[in-house]
């Protein structure tokens, strides 16, 4: 029977025009918004406060209710009447799904369901990465290419383009995926992935650091599904996902940036002003406050507009997305690309709020100056920041002064007052500067700087030199992809260069270093080095969190140790070009009674209670019995 037979006294031309009635009201309905976000949130938050975004033409000219008995204490509108935000208070509130009700002139015009999510249990209590962990830097796109068919995107301005060295190459996490065993049997343990939301600048997109939309993965990466699942995947093999987040700025093709909620979402001026990248007026105490606000409020590069966290609503916006993607990709960590670019207080802001939801939640900042002072000024609980009543609540800087060290002194083969090893030990000679000296990110290379190998001509021993420090000194130890094969790149010719694809990553690469039969043999010694080193590493409590004594080098040979109450490991680098011999009478007060000591890598075992014979421009790392 159709409807007509249900109801003879309708005619079929009536129902026509009941129904198309109904369709376009349906239409006008669901047009008056046009985002939400956060596009959901979760039930049992430490701070139950949540401002949700509606964006919508003329959406601020209607009066906002919402069901379930929840209080909304706050709805703020702009001088853009296309947002309202509307600020709920979820104590109490069990999951379930929410109905905002939209009015105009007392009329309803639409409604939209929001839900309230269950959280993952112990949530709140989630493990971070720590001293413990051996971090893997990788860039999507130029890793490993899982997922032909997202290479390029309708969606998305900059095609796939693998002949062009600043395109698209196409990898994805997919890519990423496949490998995850690669990594692990690596000895990482940690992944941090440089970001993976949506970046559609027309070109030079794939390093995604000019984000267009936060809440969605670039699609060709994949989707948000596939990012959850990849953190599930590495959670199966105990390993932990850091998620690169960038406060300071978005990209100049984010949706906001065609319809800013309000003037001050991010910092103007007169005429387009660039930072002067002079990060240290922030704690000059004689510095200008142009200078400082040309810093903080300059714009990185043309295509990267700055984001004003002195703005609450901007900063509201940060905070939540930030949670939003620790609770819904179940994150372990972040880094935090430009940490200082950033108004303090507010960066200070959302740093305190996403560490008060996640107590144990790990974040480093990326602080490039060139002083310990500097950058210790910057970690948690700072004492030479509280000098002016400041603490950045952050818990991890990232270690550039060790970088610069580490990129020079293996090419300094005559030691002296000033050069060779010497600077190892004058960098950790300030240790006493920082809360935590061993939450500090460890590193020497990443994808902005000179590939080690490159800085070192491709010579092997000094690359394990640099591991072996990266491996057994205090911090958390990052490696970046396609090192541990030898991979070199040569920054001074672009980006590109120190960004190449990884072999193996793409098909019909003739050389596929991520398995033993695919590498090289000048691969499978890097390799095997390094995979020996960290997955020693991954044992060793005294290295993790042992103390550390070290003494001045001599003859360009520095030994220190890592010990704790069980266990003493003492380390030998000779940096020349000559055979020494060192007289372990010198380090009694770490040797104590110890008679032996067994190599880590080459597994020989060494006499340690007269003299030690090392070679030229290499390590030992014995453990002492």
């Amino acid at each position: 029977m159709n409807k007509t037979d249900q109801f003879p006294f309708i005619s079929r031309s009536f129902l026509k025009k009941i129904t198309l009635f109904l369709f376009f009201m349906s239409l006008t309905v669901n047009a008056q918004i046009d985002k939400i976000e956060p596009p959901f949130w979760y039930a049992g938050m430490h701070n139950p406060e949540l401002q949700i975004l509606f964006y919508g033409k003329d959406i601020a000219q209607n009066q906002v209710t919402v069901s379930n008995g929840i209080k909304i204490t706050n709805v703020k509108r702009t001088e853009n009447p296309n947002y309202i935000f509307v600020t709920i208070d979820t104590k109490k509130v069990a999951a379930s799904d929410l109905v905002f009700t939209f009015k105009s002139k007392n009329k309803e015009t639409f409604t939209h369901k929001y839900s309230l999510r269950k959280r993952r249990e112990n949530s709140a209590l989630r493990k971070s990465f720590d001293s413990s962990d051996m971090m893997y830097l990788l860039m999507p796109d130029r890793f490993a290419n899982g997922n032909r068919t997202n290479d390029s995107q309708n969606s998305t301005q900059e095609k796939y383009n693998r002949e062009l060295p600043g395109g698209r190459h196409g990898g994805d996490i997919e890519g990423i995926i496949k490998n995850l065993d690669y990594i692990a049997e690596l000895g990482a343990t940690t992944i941090w992935s440089t970001p993976l939301c949506e970046d559609n600048d027309a070109k030079y997109s794939y390093h995604t650091y000019g984000q267009s939309d936060v809440y969605k993965i670039d699609p060709r990466f994949g989707t948000n599904a596939d990012y959850v699942r990849l953190a599930a995947e590495m959670h199966k093999r105990d390993l932990k996902l850091v998620m690169d987040y960038v406060t300071n700025h978005w990209g100049i093709e984010h949706w906001m940036m065609k319809d800013l909620p309000t003037k001050e979402w991010i910092n103007q001026f007169e005429t387009y002003t660039q930072t002067n990248h002079k990060r240290s007026v922030i704690h000059d105490t004689n510095a200008s406050e142009i200078d400082k606000k040309i810093t903080i409020d300059g714009w990185f590069v043309p295509s990267m507009p700055d984001l004003n966290l002195k703005n609450p609503l901007t900063l509201k916006y940060l905070i939540q997305n930030a949670i939003w993607w620790i609770e819904y990709a179940d994150l372990d960590g972040f880094r935090v690309d430009t940490y200082n670019y950033s108004d303090p207080q507010g960066i200070a802001k959302w740093t305190k709020s996403v560490t008060d939801e996640y107590p144990n939640f790990n974040i480093v900042g990326e602080v490039w100056m060139q002083s310990q002072a500097q950058m210790a000024y910057w970690q948690k609980d700072s004492k030479i920041a509280a000098i002016q009543d400041y603490n950045s609540y952050l818990p991890s800087v990232m270690d550039f002064t060790l970088y610069e060290a580490a990129t020079k002194v293996f090419n300094e083969d005559d030691g002296s007052w000033d050069k060779g090893l010497v600077k190892l030990y004058d960098n950790f000679t300030n240790d006493f500067l920082y809360p935590n000296s061993n939450n500090l990110l460890i590193f020497v290379e990443n994808h902005d700087t000179n590939r080690i190998n490159q800085t070192y001509g491709n010579d092997i021993r000094k690359y394990k030199m640099a591991m072996t420090l990266m491996a057994t000194t205090r911090g958390i130890p990052q490696l970046y992809y396609g090192s541990e094969i030898g991979m070199a790149g040569d920054k001074d010719k672009g980006d590109a260069a120190i960004r190449l694809d990884f072999p193996g990553g793409w098909e019909g690469d003739k050389n596929n270093a991520f398995t033993k039969e695919g590498r090289t043999p000048g691969q499978n010694e890097y390799f095997d080095f390094t995979a020996k080193l960290f997955q020693w590493r991954k044992t060793k409590a005294a290295i993790h969190s042992g103390k550390m004594t070290h003494y001045i080098p001599e003859n360009n040979t520095y030994i220190y140790f890592r010990y704790n109450a069980n266990e003493t490991v003492m380390v030998l680098m000779n940096n020349s070009n000559e055979t020494k011999t060192v007289n372990t009478k010198r380090f009694k007060e770490n040797i104590k009674d110890f008679k032996t000591g067994k190599d880590v890598i080459s597994e020989l075992t060494f006499d340690v209670t007269n003299e030690i014979i090392i070679e030229p421009k290499s390590v030992l790392i014995l453990e002492l019995k």
